[in-house]
């Protein structure tokens, strides 16, 4: 008998049964985390609304017939760039830095993508990063200058050395959200599938100025959308609101500038010229709609092309039941919705975050979850999903427990949220929202916030009872019948910024408007 022949033979077989083991033994799911840039819930076909019949989202929905969604999902701040951060941190504003758009992420912080990486998972960013900073926690990443363009765009990556804020680095030609999609599949299929993965896949769309590529360009040719109800919203005095918001006719001014210098403007418009002038208010306002929900949607339709690439991709890799696929937005948008465009106010079309989750193994299909949920809790239920531990300091919790039927008894009955960046038309402001009602504190002052005008508002409030006006038309603050309810949510709102340690340390003028307002002793 050749003893070295067997002896080699049995340690081969060993170590075949030891990476088999090994192997086995690590099941961790990989993770595919798709985010869009203010695709609201209104056109995402699951969500139901006026849009839901004409938005192109079959692979949405079928993310959605799949797996779960979240019907009460929010934002703690919405704007792009401290969403983000609270995505990633689990941690609000005031305790990652990130105020507002002219803040950088501190690149020592704790995120998911970090706790991922250190316990063993390959990670990888592409797309729309957003945080000014270089991005840490990802062995890869190719990621866009700002905002990004959505016409050959250019990419930052992780080889080359980090520029900072210079706009340099590898040009690419196509359209955005399939470079950004081609690139993820790519990076999926050259990892090692004896480890799990995370993929951060992210798009610039639905953000203005909504373009898309030439195939998206007849989708909508001849159809007339309806329109919101409140649409024709003028202002305070329509509905009592206490601010005058970003209207649709500066969308309409924008297109109309671009229109005779496209040089002149920040971004390249789609399908300009266009023009109101000799319209009446009323129909000029109906033409801004039309032109913005038509390249809206044609946007969004692909995005959505492009989630059926990736869901394509995990079916071809055989990894799809052991793929977790999450596809959410950064915030929501208004589409009309009061006359608005644009996002940043606690309002529902604006801070709500539709949210669909797929995991075959541990999630029911076609879950419809009520339960609050923000986005300070998704770095702790995707590292809770990975058997690895939340980011040292986050404020969320994990709702993995949530999607599989079993809420916690003290699961949250209140939302807290504050959007921090101070302008006349859009004041800084505090909100909280249970189940039912919202109040909002719009406070009005810049506090030393980047990004942010002098001009002080004065301070006022609104409430709105969302079960008896959805839509938030008509503000009830003052009304004799809410005046207990009110007071409660008052209370719960104090309660809310203790707990979350948004106390405003040492700024004299904040703690002399909340004692105006009977709120600080």
């Amino acid at each position: 008998m050749n003893w070295k022949y067997l002896l080699t033979g049995v340690l081969a077989g060993s170590t075949l049964v030891l990476r088999a083991a090994g192997e086995a033994k690590d099941e961790r799911p990989n993770i595919l985390f798709i985010l869009s840039d203010d695709h609201t819930s209104q056109t995402w076909g699951i969500y139901g609304g006026i849009l839901s019949e004409y938005a192109q989202t079959e692979n949405i929905r079928r993310l959605a017939d799949e797996g779960a969604v979240l019907d009460n999902c929010f934002c703690t701040n919405s704007i792009s760039t401290p969403s983000r951060a609270a995505i990633l941190t689990g941690r609000y504003s005031h305790c990652n830095g990130v105020y507002t758009l002219d803040d950088t992420l501190d690149v020592s912080l704790p995120t998911f993508a970090k706790e991922l990486q250190k316990a063993g998972y390959h990670t990888g960013l592409v797309g729309k990063w957003h945080l000014k900073s270089q991005p840490q926690g990802f062995d890869y990443y190719s990621v866009f200058h700002d905002q990004g363009e959505y016409r050959d765009p250019t990419f930052k990556n992780s080889d080359d050395p980090w520029p900072g804020q210079r706009n340099f680095g590898e040009r690419i030609h196509g359209f955005s959200t399939d470079i950004v999609t081609e690139k993820a599949i790519r990076w999926m299929k050259a990892q090692d599938k004896s480890q799990p993965f995370l993929m951060c896949c992210h798009f610039k769309a639905t953000h203005e100025p909504y373009d898309f590529p030439e195939r998206m360009r007849h989708l909508y040719d001849g159809v007339v959308f309806p329109e919101p109800e409140n649409l024709l919203d003028w202002g305070p005095e329509t509905n009592g609101r206490t601010f005058v918001g970003q209207k649709l006719e500066t969308i309409g001014h924008n297109w109309e500038v671009a229109s005779a210098d496209p040089d002149k403007w920040w971004c390249r418009y789609p399908e300009l010229p266009f023009t109101t002038k000799g319209m009446s208010r009323i129909a000029a306002r109906k033409a801004i709609y039309q032109k913005l929900i038509r390249d809206y949607l044609r946007c969004a339709a692909t995005v959505d092309d492009n989630i059926g690439k990736l869901l394509d991709a995990l079916d071809e890799m055989g990894i799809a039941d052991n793929t977790i696929v999450v596809y959410v937005a950064d915030q929501g948008y208004f589409l009309g919705e009061h006359g608005f465009y644009d996002k940043r106010m606690f309002y529902e079309e604006s801070a709500r975050m539709p949210f669909v989750i797929r995991y075959p193994k541990c999630i029911p299909a076609g879950k419809r979850v009520n339960e609050l949920v923000l986005n300070v809790d998704f770095a702790s239920t995707l590292c809770d999903f990975a058997g690895v531990k939340s980011p040292e300091g986050t404020q969320g919790r994990s709702f993995k427990d949530v999607l599989a039927g079993k809420t916690p008894k003290d699961w949250r009955k209140s939302i807290y949220y504050r959007y921090w960046t101070q302008h006349d038309i859009r004041p800084a402001h505090i909100g909280v929202r249970n189940e039912r009602y919202k109040l909002i504190f719009l406070y009005g002052d810049r506090l030393n916030m980047t990004g942010s005008s002098d001009y002080k508002s004065t301070p006022s409030w609104e409430f709105y009872d969302l079960q008896k006006d959805p839509k938030e038309n008509h503000n009830a603050y003052g009304e004799k019948e809410y005046e207990s309810v009110i007071r409660e949510m008052k209370k719960e709102m104090m309660r809310l910024r203790e707990e979350v340690k948004d106390t405003d340390e040492g700024e004299i003028r904040m703690m002399e408007i909340l004692r105006k307002e009977g709120l600080e002793k």
